[in-house]
């Protein structure tokens, strides 16, 4: 962060009549006031990186670069369970919920080239440390719009979109997680 400080010192003398000390005036010895001010201006910067632990709120952007030195922002906007709008076929048991779950999140190609998005970097973590991946599915019933799957970004371009979960229905998740390739994840909070 850039700080620029300005410091303004403004004083004030008070003379007496610089003869008064010499003919034996009983005067006390002149006053200095001196009045400093400090004024601290912080330049705009990013986010600070998330620390390890602490999820950050629904909505905050974080800057990420990939490993080919793609720098990019990723969000997750919003959570909703169930989904509240047309329902696609209720999950299948195997898949680990009974009702659908939608993430809402955005990618932005910030600079360096090309940036492939996909669903598959993102899922939801529970307090019991259980964790749900999406799956992946597009087309068809899923709720729209969708998240892309497999999607090249050139800069400046940005990919957003509903991604679906299947949840169980009475539990809801603490945090929706967002992980590329083995680095830690990047994680926001799932209010109650």
């Amino acid at each position: 962060m850039n700080i620029t400080r300005a410091i303004a010192a403004a004083g004030a003398v008070v003379l007496v009549a610089a003869t008064a000390g010499a003919c034996g005036s009983s005067e006390p010895a002149p006053r200095v006031t001196v009045t400093t001010t400090q004024t601290v201006t912080a330049a705009p910067s990013s986010p600070p990186a998330q620390d390890e632990g602490v999820a950050l709120k629904m909505g905050t952007e974080q800057t990420l670069q990939d490993d080919q030195g793609v720098t990019f922002t990723v969000q997750a906007l919003e959570y909703q369970q169930p989904f509240k709008g047309p329902q696609p076929e209720k999950p299948d048991a195997s898949l680990g919920g009974d009702t659908w779950a939608t993430v809402k999140a955005k990618v932005c190609d910030g600079s360096g080239g090309p940036l492939i998005v996909d669903q598959s970097v993102w899922s939801l973590s529970y307090a019991d440390g259980t964790s749900i991946a999406t799956t992946g599915l597009n087309g068809g019933d899923m709720p729209k719009p969708e998240f892309p799957v497999e999607k090249t970004l050139s800069p400046g371009r940005c990919a957003a979109g509903l991604i679906s979960f299947p949840v169980p229905g009475k539990k809801r998740p603490d945090r929706i997680s967002y992980e590329l390739g083995g680095s830690s994840p990047i994680e926001w909070a799932v209010r109650k």
